[in-house]
């Protein structure tokens, strides 16, 4: 089952989806997604060195710090049911992710998306669990070696535009599908769920697209 998974690296919604996508599809015996992940980003225009978290979250949602800490409570719980560790005291700040988002483009075009799922995990939990600055191209260099990626090549794209225009052009035409908000998951190019949901949502909308294309 082909899967295009729209996310940000920044996005704790986007992990849980993705967390809980995976974990909805193993209760189904036979299933196997063929996942490929597309870029998103919650602030394009973001400074590269990024902002506090707090800052960011209140000024862009106009949120309290007893909203703010009930959300982060809420996340937590979410990821550790699902496996994926939130450390949210480790985030402080936010980041620019184009890099990162130029790095996954490549990687599902020259070597498939298996190994991209491998990088992406990856970002997530040097984002979320160690609270890594993943607009840091050293940090992006580190974690795509880990991945199996060949550094020299690597270096050479993080210190080009190599693959920029791709990633613009990806975003405006999810943008001009309607989609504005992330997780947003397209299952064989044709159903849509928005959203981080819960395995039991995800695992009953799988079985319906399976029994549908039966």
């Amino acid at each position: 089952m082909r899967i295009d998974f729209i996310s940000d690296i920044v996005c704790p919604w986007c992990a849980i989806g993705l967390y809980s996508l995976e974990a909805a599809a193993a209760r189904i015996p036979g299933l196997e997604l063929d996942l490929h992940f597309h870029p998103f980003e919650l602030n394009p225009g973001m400074a590269p060195e990024g902002q506090e978290i707090e800052e960011h979250l209140a000024q862009k949602y106009g949120a309290s710090p007893a909203a703010l800490a009930g959300t982060r409570a809420a996340i937590r719980e979410r990821g550790a049911a699902l496996g994926f560790d939130f450390r949210m005291e480790a985030r402080s700040r936010i980041y620019n992710t184009r890099d990162a988002h130029r790095l996954l483009h490549w990687v599902d075009e020259a070597y498939g998306g298996a190994r991209q799922r491998t990088l992406k995990v990856a970002l997530l939990k040097a984002y979320f669990t160690d609270g890594r600055d993943v607009s840091d191209r050293a940090v992006l260099l580190e974690l795509a070696t880990a991945a199996g990626l060949p550094e020299a090549e690597t270096r050479e794209l993080l210190a080009s535009d190599r693959y920029d225009a791709d990633v613009s052009a990806a975003e405006a035409q999810v943008h001009g599908q309607g989609i504005h908000a992330v997780p947003a998951i397209v299952i064989n190019q044709r159903h849509l769920i928005q959203g981080g949901q819960s395995v039991e949502v995800f695992e009953k909308l799988l079985r319906q697209v399976m029994a549908d294309a039966a």
